[in-house]
């Protein structure tokens, strides 16, 4: 076991630590501040519409930057953008962990959302190229898939601790110790890697595609705020139509695009971004709405609440390690059914949370049932999202993936919040939201069973 393999297999194993530890980091931001916001809103005084943007910041820019960010990361350098990104996020954290007023915390959740923009889809090809063979990238994807998935988990129980402990300002301070570590030892971990062709970028795709995913995000958080039918809604999503159409056009006459179109049309790639799109909705919508539901109908407190969530992560974990057994066993398509399917049973187990339920036998089963199928699913349509990918366009491949995620919470939360909210609220609402959730989950099985190959190779 001691040979010359030795050395680089240690460095690529420890490189893989420290993507997926920075990959937690950018996640657990997501919703790191969900408990917080009370205090953050008590001392420094934030008004009711100017809260939601401590949240909507981060997502703004996160969501709206990621296609621009994978693209660059493909021409100027992985390594080089990934650090860039993370060197922002950290000196975003420190701005929002000892902001003074409304606005310095805001503005440190954009860069927030910018760093995190062009860390992340580094991360994940730079894992893609680290790992070429099958079997070991499959193994990379799932550790990198199942740990991102457990940070989104983790900002709940983290949160709550942190602010009911300490202060509010930690659940910011607290990435500075990872963003050093991941600046100081990933030079020596990862070389560097960028496109071999040296194409002149697209100016007019990226201005284009970049406004038209902002204007798209900012509507539908809008919509949680204002309703479908505010005129600050109908505009960016109407603009944001015209801009995609836009964007479409000038992709099609160029000849170096943003997003070529025979990417878009690999057949794997397609697939898990559309089931990736369908699973996000459903599980974002779904973990907004239980710790709603946590809260009013079952009066938990924000800390008890969030703990709450903690055999959340187990249940990932114990996905994760099923994940690659599965896709060995039975393939990548059917692993992806088999996941969506039982995730779906999960949300129906938690639709049926009634007052007075007790958390053992109404919340556990499900939160457990779902988290497993939440573990079992994400490293797969991470592999099968950068499938085919090469040294050429890693960066757009894993942007592409992230974005979906992105654009699948925005859209899932408004459309189901929205549709609880029509079904009256509280239980009943709440109850039909994730009925609707599981059903969206089931079509994504129907989709992958119909349109997926079921090549048991992950490459």
């Amino acid at each position: 076991m001691t040979s010359t393999l030795g050395p680089a297999a240690t460095r690529r194993r420890s490189a893989l630590v420290v993507l997926c530890s920075v990959q937690f980091m950018l996640v657990l931001d997501d919703t790191v501040v969900s408990v917080a916001l009370p205090s953050i809103r008590n001392e420094l005084g934030f008004g009711a519409s100017g809260l939601a943007w401590v949240v909507n910041a981060y997502f703004l820019a996160f969501g709206g930057l990621l296609l621009l960010a994978g693209r660059v990361a493909d021409l100027l350098g992985r390594r080089r953008v990934f650090l860039a990104g993370v060197a922002l996020f950290g000196l975003a954290s420190l701005v929002s962990g000892i902001a003074q007023e409304p606005w310095q915390l805001v503005a440190g959740r954009f860069a927030q959302g910018a760093g995190a923009a062009m860390a992340s889809p580094a991360s994940l090809s730079l894992i893609t190229l680290l790992f070429p063979g099958p079997e070991e990238r499959a193994r990379a994807l799932g550790i990198w898939g199942g740990i991102a998935g457990l940070g989104g988990t983790m900002g709940l129980v983290i949160s709550g601790v942190l602010t009911d402990l300490t202060s509010w300002r930690w659940i910011f301070l607290i990435n500075l110790p990872v963003v050093a570590a991941a600046v100081v030892l990933l030079p020596g971990l990862v070389p560097e890697s960028r496109a071999a062709r040296r194409t002149r970028p697209d100016a007019g795709g990226a201005v284009l595609g970049t406004a038209a995913v902002l204007s798209l995000v900012y509507g539908l958080l809008q919509v949680g705020e204002s309703g479908w039918g505010d005129m600050s809604v109908i505009v960016a999503l109407v603009l944001a139509a015209v801009l995609i159409a836009a964007f479409l056009v000038v992709e099609s006459r160029v000849a170096e695009p943003l997003v070529p179109m025979a990417f878009l049309t690999f057949r794997t790639r397609a697939v898990a971004n559309l089931a990736t799109l369908l699973f996000s909705a459903a599980a974002y919508a779904m973990a907004f709405l239980l710790m709603i539901h946590l809260q009013t109908v079952l009066g938990y407190d924000p800390l008890v609440a969030g703990f709450a969530y903690l055999p959340y992560g187990a249940g990932i974990l114990t996905g994760m390690w099923l994940s690659t057994r599965l896709v060995a066993r039975i393939g990548m398509r059917w692993a992806l059914v088999s996941s969506f399917l039982v995730c779906g049973a999960g949300f129906l187990l938690l639709s049926g949370i009634a007052p007075g339920g007790h958390y053992a036998a109404a919340v556990l089963p499900g939160m457990l049932l779902t988290s497993l199928g939440n573990g079992m699913c994400l490293p797969v349509l991470a592999t099968a999202a950068v499938a085919g990918t090469t040294g050429e366009d890693a960066g757009l491949g894993s942007a592409l993936f992230t974005s979906m995620q992105q654009a699948g919470g925005s859209v899932g939360v408004a459309v189901l919040v929205t549709l609880a909210a029509w079904r009256g609220g509280g239980t009943p609402g709440y109850s039909f939201a994730l009925t609707v959730a599981a059903a969206l989950l089931a079509l994504g099985a129907v989709l992958i069973a119909a349109l997926l190959g079921n090549d048991r190779s992950t490459s």
